[in-house]
């Protein structure tokens, strides 16, 4: 039996939703698995830069986005994130068209890590307390990974107990219709169209202000050393 569906999630939220998590699988990816002296672990940090800009984008959505994008439909009393939880416990858990409690508290945690992460990152690069802020960025870092498979271990049990189209939403922007919610009328088509413009013109810049010889970047005026380069220039003035 076919079920009415309700649109959920509109495009620049499902645009940004892939492109969050490429982005972050890049940078873990990198960090993990490529030596740092490679030219390829640069890209941990553009990686993360570029997750840092898509966060922005983000948080202004969040303010004049859609009904569902909006940070207002987020559902963050910590009495209904208890109540969810309990009654997922139970096997009961309620629907919603928009973000449920838990994934409302996991989207924030998650916009806060990366700015975590961000800041740390540019810390070590600039050298200010080296040693603190990796310990930072590597407890973000872990701490993000564990939400991040909590979050989909959710999503999954989610899509197993109620079968509601949560997992294609993030695909098609429709879940079954939730009694007493409203879909979104639009998918913002437009404003998808100008996200992903904005994210390759910022892209662009980081390609034209990146020294690959060097492995550092230029960002708005301040230098970052990106690499682990010891400098080749030390050695020729040694010579």
């Amino acid at each position: 039996m076919n079920q009415e569906k309700s649109i959920s999630y509109d495009l620049p939220l499902r645009i940004f939703h892939f492109l969050f998590a490429v982005l972050f699988i890049t940078s873990f990816s990198i960090a993990k698995f490529v030596d740092d002296e490679s030219i390829l672990y640069t890209f941990h940090m553009i990686s993360g830069i570029l997750m840092t800009f898509i966060i922005i984008l983000r948080v202004f959505w969040g303010f004049f986005g859609s009904k569902f994008s909006k940070f207002s439909s987020f559902q963050l009393k910590p009495s209904l994130l208890v109540k969810y939880l309990k009654s997922i416990v139970i096997g009961e858990s309620k629907r919603y068209l928009g973000h449920n409690p838990a994934s409302s508290y996991a989207a924030i945690a998650m916009f806060l890590l990366t700015i975590a992460l961000f800041l740390s990152g540019l810390f070590m690069v600039k050298g200010v307390n080296k040693h603190f802020f990796e310990e930072v960025h590597e407890l973000s870092a872990n701490t993000f990974i564990v939400l991040v498979i909590v979050h989909i271990a959710g999503v999954l049990f989610h899509q197993f107990r109620h079968d509601d189209g949560l997992i294609t939403s993030m695909f098609n922007g429709q879940k079954n219709a939730v009694f007493g919610e409203v879909g979104i009328s639009s998918t913002k088509r437009f404003v998808a169209f100008l996200f992903i413009a904005l994210f390759v013109m910022f892209s662009l810049y980081l390609k034209m202000n990146f020294n690959f010889e060097k492995q550092s970047l230029n960002l708005f005026g301040t230098h970052l050393q990106l690499g682990e380069i010891e400098n080749a220039q030390d050695h020729d003035d040694d010579d």
